[in-house]
């Protein structure tokens, strides 16, 4: 049978080839003819009208179940027919007489009809059901009418086929508002926000004038993808075709604005109104509430009441909202109140806002018992429970809450697994988080973007990053927080090079990167230490108008200081307006790290001064920078500081504080420290372990190792740093060699070049060349530089010419840039008195163009630092040498003779005793002593190795002024006391 279709084109389209097979191979389906025309929403049925012989409208449900290969001829149609009486009986008519009364039905209450059932598909999104409509409509030959036609765009948009909607568009003969209308929403209600304004702007071109109802839908589609602008050019649209005062037109326009943050238009649309209704109260007050003005909502609310307009729990829930947003406690009872006086306290949905508010308020006793009042929970309710417990850092209780739930007849959705799921990233428990993953995909909702942003974020923060990488590879369109949650996992050693590739990927899909995204990445950049690649991203961040955001900011600053790059770091910090004690703490410590002691303890007082209160770790970095520059008196002040504040008790406290002790001579009050400490770990151990070795207390350094051994903890490598350092100021060979080889046999540890070094330092010190030969060709150290300037170092101090040029030859291959090899080598030569050598070595030193290190001192006076160089100016310089001369007048009376031959110049010998005197320890001796500090010990800090003459001079000072003179080189502390030196004599 075949039937005319006119001048139809749509009917060529791919999706209906099926239509045009012959009859006999087309799947028909079974009819049974109901008394009315009612369609079942749960079986998918389409209706076909028919007109029998004596004009009495018959209604007949054609029901759709799974095709079958039946031939229609084998099948039998069961007829129900209602008669004027009211009563029915059934038949089973002959084909014949079926099809004729087929053929005389009325084509307008059928295209009706049709239209109908496809706008129950549309509603029930069953695309199969509305194509075999469809597929009825061509069959028996009906010309479509607009309805049908609009019917038909509906159906296909709202089932998700926007290129069928479309096709069916093109081929209407008339295209008016409607059809337009009806595409434009079904593009939006899929989403498609873009394509819609596309097709809103099309419509326009062709000539279209939009109604109500398209500015509406247009105005949603802006809202959707927060395209204000656009939004602001069909509102003059509005204006002009006299539609503003339209009760949708006014609600969109309301509703844009709110979600674009332009809450002030948002107002002026709804005060413009002539007439404000229920959904007008509740969209503005919504808007309010979205942005967390809960005041704003609240007034409103109370003008909704004065207007005499009925709210309702709707009403009531957004301004619940807008509470629970702006944590406003005293708003939010008043509204619970009238919750109560209008009987809607059990309602599950209000109790769900009033959970939301008193959890937000931090009272989850509270909504706990709105929570155990509603008597017939739904998911909802659950829902806001759990996420009440998780928000409020109760993880553990939001676990066991589900559990009761997954024991009723409840079935979670997404939103409860989002909140389980952070419940579990909080409660720190993996595999909790695991078996809720499974819980996930047995309820269907693995492919649900906010259930998989939360297990994205899970698995990046228990350092699962293959997992969580997993989870967004699977995500069908994974949004921005989904980057952001990705990107967070990218920051450790392991899997940080994959932070700057997912953020290039994220920028070429068109997303927009915000404060979250540019956290990450930046962190990413600090792991890497890639402060090219960082660079890059401040700029990105300047083009978002992100700069001044104080998290950003701090994050900024973060990352150049991980990178050395102080400089910057300080431009970012200057530039940020509320600076926190982690932004202060990070820059302190940045200073601290770059050796820029001076700055960090600036810095730190400036925190003070703008009433920043410091902690453990502000005070840990400062510390670190006094250790450094050795600021006695600032360490004393930040020791005080540490124990008003509590901070004392604290493990990184307390180790900075025994380390700056200990590094500015102060090696009592490390070990006061020490002892009064309840707890000790291993880091405070080796603290005081090589404090001990480098103030030449070597009996308590192994004391000290041997308690802690006692204790149960075990050695480290720094702990046998110290202990072989102790042994090498002690001249303790044997003992030495003794604990370098427990480090192989007893401990397990492989041996690094610092040990290497240590144990060579202790064979050279004491003179045992051939030792010191034999142990460097067995230990295979041949190209280690710092085992040759350690033998350099001991062939200069026994004048061993032979073994000192064989290592500076070594230590010129590995590197010849560094000044203290060509300044040891001249000297041994010196010494000798070879002065043609030393001639040479130091034109060598000048032609390559190294620059010898300048030796100076420093000693601190009243809170500053003064430092002195041989030969430089200081404002008291005259005193100073009086005071030399003065003390050497007293010296030579008990037998002091300036050591001339440790005056390494080809000059006369006034001239050496002259050079002597302008050592610059002596220097910093005869300032603090001419200084009004009544401090009973005097402390210098020398960047050198100090001389013999000065070493005697000291030693000779201490007895004549009754002093105690401190003095640290750069290999250890030397205590100067009553004549005598801590070294005895071997250093």
């Amino acid at each position: 049978m075949e039937c005319s279709f006119g001048s139809s084109r749509v009917w060529n389209l791919p999706c209906f080839q099926f239509l045009f097979l012959p009859i006999s191979q087309v799947q028909f389906f079974s009819l049974q003819l109901p008394t009315n025309l009612s369609c079942d929403s749960k079986s998918p049925l389409t209706l076909v009208p028919f007109k029998t012989s004596s004009s009495a409208t018959t209604h007949c449900t054609t029901q759709l179940p799974r095709p079958t290969s039946i031939s229609t001829h084998e099948r039998s149609w069961a007829i129900t027919k209602r008669i004027p009486s009211g009563t029915r009986h059934s038949s089973i008519p002959h084909r014949q007489n079926f099809e004729e009364g087929h053929k005389d039905v009325n084509s307008k209450l059928r295209l009706k009809q049709y239209s109908s059932l496809l706008g129950d598909c549309a509603l029930r999104e069953a695309l199969n059901e509305g194509m075999a409509i469809h597929g009825h409509q061509i069959k028996n030959g009906v010309d479509p009418d607009s309805r049908f036609w609009t019917s038909l765009i509906n159906f296909y948009s709202k089932c998700g086929d926007h290129n069928y909607a479309r096709q069916v568009l093109d081929e209407m003969p008339e295209q008016d508002v409607v059809s337009w209308t009806a595409l434009i929403q079904g593009f939006v209600a899929q989403g498609n926000c873009e394509e819609g304004i596309a097709l809103f702007c099309e419509m326009r071109k062709n000539g279209v004038r939009p109604n109500e109802f398209t500015l509406a839908t247009c105005l949603k589609a802006c809202s959707m993808c927060l395209d204000v602008s656009f939004g602001k050019q069909v509102h003059v649209e509005a204006i002009k075709i006299d539609l503003l005062f339209d009760m949708f037109v006014g609600s969109a326009l309301v509703n844009l604005y709110a979600k674009c943050g332009e809450i002030d238009l948002a107002d002026k649309v709804f005060f413009c109104m002539p007439e404000q209704n229920e959904v007008l109260w509740n969209v503005l007050i919504n808007a309010h509430a979205e942005v967390g003005d809960g005041k704003g909502a609240f007034r409103l609310f109370c003008n909704m009441l004065k207007s005499e307009v009925e709210f309702s729990k709707f009403t009531l829930s957004s301004v619940l909202k807008g509470c629970a947003n702006s944590e406003d406690l005293i708003d939010g009872r008043a509204v619970h109140c009238l919750v109560i006086k209008s009987g809607c306290e059990l309602d599950n949905f209000l109790s769900s806002s009033l959970i939301d508010v008193y959890s937000k308020c931090d009272l989850v006793g509270d909504a706990l018992k709105l929570f155990f009042m509603i008597t017939d929970h739904d998911v909802v309710s659950w829902s806001a429970m759990i996420a009440c417990l998780d928000q409020q850092g109760h993880s553990s209780e939001a676990a066991k809450l589900f559990y009761l739930m997954r024991h009723t007849s409840v079935e979670p959705n997404q939103f409860t697994f989002s909140s389980v799921v952070s419940a579990a990233t909080e409660y720190g428990d993996l595999h909790y988080g695991e078996s809720i993953h499974a819980c996930i995909f047995k309820y269907g909702f693995k492919l649900d973007t906010s259930v998989s942003n939360a297990l994205i974020r899970m698995y990046m923060k228990h350092g699962c990053v293959r997992d969580g990488a997993r989870v967004f590879e699977a995500m069908a369109r994974p949004d921005l927080t989904s980057w952001n949650n990705l990107l967070s996992g990218f920051h450790d050693y392991d899997s940080c090079e994959s932070g700057p590739k997912t953020f290039y990927k994220m920028l070429a899909e068109g997303f927009r990167p915000n404060m979250y995204t540019f956290i990450s990445i930046l962190r990413s950049c600090s792991s890497l230490l890639d402060i090219v690649f960082g660079k890059q991203v401040h700029a990105q961040i300047l083009k978002n108008n992100l700069g001044g955001n104080e998290y950003v900011g701090t994050a900024l600053v973060d990352m150049y200081t991980k990178c050395r790059c102080m400089e910057e770091s300080y431009m970012a910090f200057a530039r940020l307006i509320s600076r926190d004690v982690f932004t202060w703490t990070v820059m302190i410590t940045g200073y601290a790290q770059t050796d820029q002691a001076e700055k960090a303890i600036k810095l730190f007082n400036l925190m003070q001064q703008e009433g920043v209160m410091p902690n453990e770790f502000t005070v840990t970095g400062c510390l670190s920078g006094c250790s450094q520059i050795t600021a006695t008196e600032s360490g004393m002040q930040l020791h005080s500081m540490a124990i008003k504040s509590g901070l004392l008790s604290d493990m990184y406290v307390s180790s900075a504080l025994v380390d700056m002790y200990a590094k500015c001579g102060c090696i009592e009050d490390a070990e006061t420290i020490f002892k009064a400490l309840v707890g000790h770990d291993i880091v405070l151990w080796n603290t005081m372990i090589c404090g001990f070795s480098m103030h030449g207390r070597g009996d308590k350094a192994l004391e000290t190792f041997q308690a802690m051994k006692d204790e149960g903890y075990l050695p480290d490598e720094v702990t046998f740093i110290g202990i072989l350092s102790a042994c090498s100021h002690m001249g303790l060979i044997e003992e030495g060699k003794k604990h370098f080889n427990s480090m192989s046999y007893v401990y397990g540890m492989t041996p690094r070049d610092e040990h290497y070094a240590c144990m060579v330092d202790i064979l050279s010190r004491a003179g045992r060349f051939e030792e010191v030969e034999s142990f460097v060709e067995e230990m295979k150290l041949t190209s280690n530089a710092s085992v040759w300037e350690t033998i350099l170092g001991a062939c200069t101090k026994h004048r061993n010419v032979k073994f000192g040029e064989r290592a500076a030859e070594k230590l010129f291959e590995l590197n010849r840039e560094t000044d203290s090899t060509y300044i040891l080598l001249s000297n041994i030569f010196a010494s000798k008195g070879r002065w043609a050598e030393v001639k040479r070595i130091r034109a060598l030193l000048s032609s390559q163009g190294v620059k010898k290190e300048p030796g100076c001192s420093w000693v601190e006076i009243n809170n500053q630092v003064h430092v002195f160089v041989s030969g430089g100016a200081h404002p008291n310089i005259q005193e100073i040498h009086l005071k030399l001369d003065e003390l050497g007048q007293k010296l030579s009376l008990v037998g002091y003779v300036p050591q001339i031959e440790h005056v390494l110049h080809n000059v006369q010998d006034n001239e050496k005793k002259k050079h002597l005197n302008r050592h610059s320890e002596k220097l910093a001796l005869a300032f603090a002593l001419i200084s009004n500090n009544r401090m009973k010990k005097i402390r210098i800090f020398k960047n050198l190795r100090i001389c013999s003459d000065c070493h005697n001079f000291m030693k000779l000072v201490s007895d004549i002024t009754d002093r105690e003179i401190i003095v640290r080189d750069i290999n250890r502390f030397h205590h100067f006391k009553e004549g005598s030196c801590s070294c005895k004599d071997y250093w």
